[in-house]
């Protein structure tokens, strides 16, 4: 089952969010969410485990947890949703045909 955990510390690592887990069964994943571009923590991530009973428990008490001052949210993970391709240009930002345009 997939498992996903919001309003993490951003000092929270994978190894971190496995141990959060562990302790209900086997973790087969566990992965803090990162920022692309500053390389630091999103603030969740998503945990894979191989048993759903383990899962649901895991899901029911560590759901509002204190990890680190936060309270923490845990849920089953809903599939991604596919995004949109309406607009054309990115979503609202400026497209400029050549370098000569200016900001």
């Amino acid at each position: 089952m997939n498992i996903y955990v919001s309003n993490l510390s951003f000092n929270v690592e994978d190894e971190d969010l496995r141990g959060f887990f562990e302790e209900y069964g086997e973790v087969t994943s566990a992965r803090v969410i990162m920022d692309k571009f500053t390389n630091k923590s999103r603030g969740f991530g998503f945990v894979e485990m191989s048993d759903d009973a383990a899962a649901q428990k895991a899901i029911a008490e560590l759901d509002g947890g204190m990890v680190e001052g936060r309270a923490i949210r845990v849920s089953v993970a809903k599939p991604r949703e596919e995004r949109s391709s309406s607009n054309s240009n990115g979503g609202g930002r400026r497209s400029f045909s050549n370098s000569n345009n200016r900001w």
